[in-house]
């Protein structure tokens, strides 16, 4: 498989590139193509553990002489669980790196979707709604917001949705701003009030260019809300010292695919249209389920000559819904994923596709890995090696190189899935200020990806959402406090520099003084720009070039090379899906395309 340099989808092309356009108009009937495809029912892998056929189970009903079933499970799941503990205490960890949180929180997830049978949707809703009573990363600015969904003329899959929109829908979400953030927005905002030449006349335009991150939550796309993914969307505003939204979009099975696409692709207009946000400084972000979403908005928008956000931080994203690759039974024993049987009932591909599922289930907006991802901006993706969704993450990376993307590929040593949900993790901490690196470093080295300077009337609209009585504060102790409250905002705009430090651990160096990460290294002589993302590919692909390095106090990160994905055990290869099997041909035969940075702990 090889790739062809060309302008961006939707990128008007003048008379110096007549051949890129000859390519370019190519490249897209090539995708439109793939799309139509998915306008009749489409063909799984054979290898895939969701096929397209199978009938799924209704919930079974328990009956009153069932209740005994509950208890078996409180009695075996505490008795393995007290098993890891005492192994965990004389033997030492299942994972090197592992404490005592991470061996009591995978014992427990280990088996669970054995039983199903046990719990019911708005059970797994509330228990999952618990994690939002867990101790909040300190110091942010949270500010509910509700918009109505208006008719868009959207292209595409999602024009029936468009057109049945009449504009009543509300959409919800929240703006989640670092108080150090906020502090030096409102410092700016003052200084430009003063700069007023006179009565009436609008305040002098800013010159300061700012991010602003559309975050997309995860949970299977049937659990989860902004305020329980708060451990990520306020370190993630933190070390991106952006303005961070976070979408709540309508849930399966309420709302099924593709429901909650178009939810994403009217939260990110609406920041473009309604807020006059520049597309460059956006940069979407979304973990597991909300990666696999946040790829899709991406593919959409390319798709149908959307502008594009600047980039995209994906943390263990979801991208294959067949879930084909052999990590899903190599590293079951270890993630915190349940896995669940094909045909059950809380099986979230059937809860997401519904009834939809052999036309849908290959699908590049359901499953990205299948799709054509020429023409995507750079993209960070941080994944664990102990997390089942491993191998369909690598060679996800692995296909957008080949399609000339910029892909920043990292691989944390003993992590689980989406481990940056836990904060008493050291790699949990790396893996932001790796994403402080992306934004800050990376992003700007590409000029076309660079972010513009924001309006004053649209950082005006959004200081007034950001900032006012609906408003609440995570302080240092985890408390939240309304800003309404009586002189807790002229105690807030008291805040200094050490008050609004970010809550993750910051890098020190040996005198223990704080530093920040050095300068990104790039594989490009001094003062020239790297090359643009959509250079062609050599055929043979050695991994032994870097283009990022960051290097760690005590942290080893080195160039390294991935697991070699692999296809499940009880199918013969030939057997798999074209599409899977031949990637994985490729990445044994060729090497990688793509360079992983490997976050290692340092030896004891």
């Amino acid at each position: 498989m090889s790739f062809i340099s060309s302008p961006r989808i939707g990128e008007t092309c003048n008379s110096s590139c007549a051949t890129h356009c000859i390519i370019h108009e190519a490249a897209r009937k090539q995708i439109h193509a793939l799309i139509d495809h998915y306008a009749t029912p489409g063909v799984a892998p054979p290898s895939a553990r969701m096929l397209p056929r199978l009938k799924i189970q209704d919930k079974p009903s328990l009956r009153l002489w069932d209740w005994w079933k509950y208890g078996w499970f409180v009695a075996t799941k505490a008795t393995q669980m007290t098993g890891d503990v005492l192994t965990h205490a004389f033997w030492g960890p299942r994972k090197k790196s592992w404490g005592i949180e991470m061996t009591l929180i995978s014992g427990f997830m280990r088996g669970a979707g054995r039983h199903t049978a046990l719990m019911d949707l708005p059970s797994i809703r509330l228990f999952m709604g618990l994690g939002g009573l867990a101790p909040l990363p300190s110091d942010a600015l949270v500010t509910p917001v509700t918009f109505r969904v208006r008719k868009r003329r959207l292209r595409g899959i999602l024009a029936d949705f468009d057109s049945k929109e009449t504009g009543r829908r509300e959409l919800s979400g929240e703006w989640v701003v670092a108080k150090k953030t906020w502090h030096r927005l409102q410092s700016e905002w003052k200084a430009s009030q003063n700069s007023r030449k006179g009565p009436g006349q609008s305040p002098r335009p800013g010159k300061k260019t700012e991010r602003v991150v559309l975050y997309i939550h995860g949970g299977a796309y049937y659990v989860g809300s902004p305020a329980s993914q708060r451990q990520i969307s306020v370190p993630l505003a933190q070390h991106t010292d952006a303005r961070v939204f976070a979408l709540d979009y309508r849930l399966a099975p309420e709302s099924q695919f593709p429901g909650p696409l178009h939810d994403a692709v009217s939260g990110y207009l609406r920041l473009v249209e309604d807020l006059n946000i520049p597309p460059s400084n956006i940069i979407v972000s979304g973990d597991s389920a909300g990666g696999g979403l946040s790829l899709a908005l991406l593919l959409y928008l390319r798709d149908n000559d959307y502008p594009m956000p600047g980039g995209a931080i994906l943390m263990s994203p979801w991208v294959d819904l067949t879930m084909s690759c052999e990590s899903w039974d190599s590293n079951a024993g270890f993630d915190v994923i349940p896995v669940f049987s094909p045909v059950d009932y809380m099986n979230p591909v059937a809860q997401y596709l519904g009834p939809h599922v052999e036309r849908y289930l290959t699908h590049p907006y359901a499953s990205p890995l299948f799709g054509d991802l020429r023409g995507l901006p750079p993209l960070l993706i941080q994944s664990g090696d102990s997390e089942v969704l491993r191998d369909e993450i690598t060679l996800f990376a692995h296909k957008a190189t080949l399609a000339g993307v910029e892909v920043r590929h990292e691989l944390y040593e003993d992590a689980v899935h989406v481990f940056q949900l836990f904060p008493f993790l050291e790699t949990c901490a790396r893996a932001f200020m790796s994403m402080d690196v992306f934004v800050h470093q990376v992003l700007p080295s590409f000029e076309c990806r660079y972010p513009q300077v924001i309006a004053s009337n649209a950082e005006e609209v959004m200081a007034v959402e950001i900032n006012n009585d609906n408003s609440v504060v995570l302080n240092c102790e985890g408390i939240v406090t309304p800003v309404a409250a009586e002189g807790f905002k002229e105690k807030m705009e008291c805040c200094t520099d050490v008050d609004c430090a970010p809550s993750t651990p910051p890098l020190t160096s040996d005198g223990g003084t704080k530093r920040r990460p050095p300068p990104l290294s790039l594989n490009n002589p001094p003062g020239q720009r790297p090359k643009s993302f959509h250079g062609t590919v050599p055929e043979k692909h050695n991994g032994n070039t870097t283009r990022y390095i960051i290097p760690h106090p005590d942290w080893e990160s080195v160039p390294g090379q991935a697991p070699s994905p692999s296809l499940r055990r009880s199918f013969k290869r030939t057997t798999s899906y074209t599409d899977i099997s031949r990637l994985i041909e490729n990445w044994t035969h060729s090497g990688p395309a793509n360079q992983t940075l490997m976050y290692k702990h340092p030896e004891p």
